[in-house]
């Protein structure tokens, strides 16, 4: 069983989005939230895997809650999942680099919604498929190092070419596809430049990648071609 903490300001939306996960025999929804403040301390109490954020609430905004999450080490295995309206919120880069999974516009269709809570179970990527590369490339862009970034010294040149393709968005099996690999090789380094890196999921791999300039705006990754 899936165990979801739902945070929203607005009542209407949290019934609607709880009608759709009380539907599915492998969710439950364990608590509901107002605010991001409510929301940590639900996630302390309850420890759930997944929680469905807003962004924009009053008092602790969903941002800072993610942040508040991600920071406690008892709450490492709490995966938070961001909601927006906006798919070009410009809060939506920030949640990732504060330890978000992911996030999904609030117009996603329902299967995607329950697919998008299992994934995150998974620590796979996570991010609303019709705003990914492009979210990340603007907000990246506005960050990138002007001199080299050391932080990617300690990957092999195998563990770059399969964190290019991670920035794609490939998945494990795609990623063995091109890198002519067995899934559960690529699955082991991508385990293992979140753990050199200190990422919590692969969305902030993604990030990482763009910050550092591995990849870019545009420029299709050079793994496997």
């Amino acid at each position: 069983m899936i165990r979801i903490v739902l945070a929203d300001d607005q009542r209407l939306v949290r019934a609607g989005i709880r009608s759709i996960l009380d539907d599915e025999d492998d969710l439950e929804v364990v608590a509901e939230a107002a605010d991001g403040q409510a929301a940590v301390s639900a996630c302390r109490a309850l420890r759930p895997d997944v929680v469905l954020m807003d962004i924009r609430m009053p008092g602790t905004d969903g941002l800072e809650a993610a942040r508040i999450i991600a920071a406690d080490g008892r709450l490492a295995t709490v995966k938070v999942v961001m909601l927006t309206t906006f798919d070009l919120d410009d809060y939506v880069y920030g949640a990732l680099r504060a330890g978000a999974t992911g996030f999904l516009v609030k117009d996603t269709e329902p299967e995607e919604l329950l697919h998008a809570v299992r994934v995150a179970v998974r620590g796979d990527a996570l991010i609303s498929p019709s705003v990914t590369r492009r979210l990340i490339a603007e907000f990246a862009n506005r960050e990138r190092p002007r001199a080299p970034d050391s932080r990617l010294d300690v990957l092999t040149n195998r563990e770059r070419e399969v964190m290019e393709l991670v920035a794609a968005g490939c998945t494990n099996d795609e990623i063995a596809a091109r890198l002519v690999l067995s899934p559960l090789t690529a699955k082991t380094h991508v385990s293992r430049i979140m753990a050199k890196l200190g990422a919590r999921d692969r969305s902030q791999v993604v990030v990482l990648a763009y910050e550092c300039g591995l990849v870019s705006p545009g420029r299709p990754p050079a793994s496997g071609t």
